[in-house]
């Protein structure tokens, strides 16, 4: 009997912990919207590892696949640029894995701007935990008009 309680014991614990860190990791993710939404440059820089990789697959017009790359400070420096609210990304957390202190998280969103529908597609987040704290080190995107 002693030994199953401790194993219950055990269970919440190590659930409880796996729990709260998952949900730092949304929290980190969740600071870039934020940042978006709020048009603030800062709090999107603060979202990122200081050699954070951004990049986006783009079809051009000639029907190619490309990756195309941005830096942190044009990205934040455009969004700044941005009318408060008008930048307005709803994503849905699909899939997180966490390793230590790498975390994959996968999310597919839809981009709304000044209230109307932009496009859909799916996030790839990569982030590290460095001193503690969960940045994103590297995110890709895919965007589309049609969505399902």
């Amino acid at each position: 009997m002693r030994s199953i309680l401790l194993s219950l014991c055990l269970l919440v614990v190590f659930q409880t912990q796996g729990q709260s860190t998952q949900d730092s990791v949304k929290a980190a993710v969740n600071l870039l919207f934020e940042g978006m939404k709020n048009s603030d440059p800062a709090t999107i820089t603060r979202s990122f590892g200081d050699s954070a990789i951004l990049q986006t697959i783009a079809i051009t017009a000639e029907g190619k696949t490309e990756v195309r790359m941005e830096t942190v400070a044009n990205f934040a420096k455009s969004v700044g640029s941005r009318p408060k609210g008008s930048l307005d990304e709803r994503i849905k957390f699909e899939t997180i894995k966490i390793d230590a202190d790498l975390a994959s998280v996968w999310t597919p969103y839809e981009f709304w701007f000044n209230g109307k529908f932009s496009h859909c597609g799916v996030n790839s987040f990569q982030l590290v935990r460095i001193k503690g704290v969960w940045v994103i080190q590297y995110i890709i995107d895919t965007r589309r008009k049609k969505c399902s």
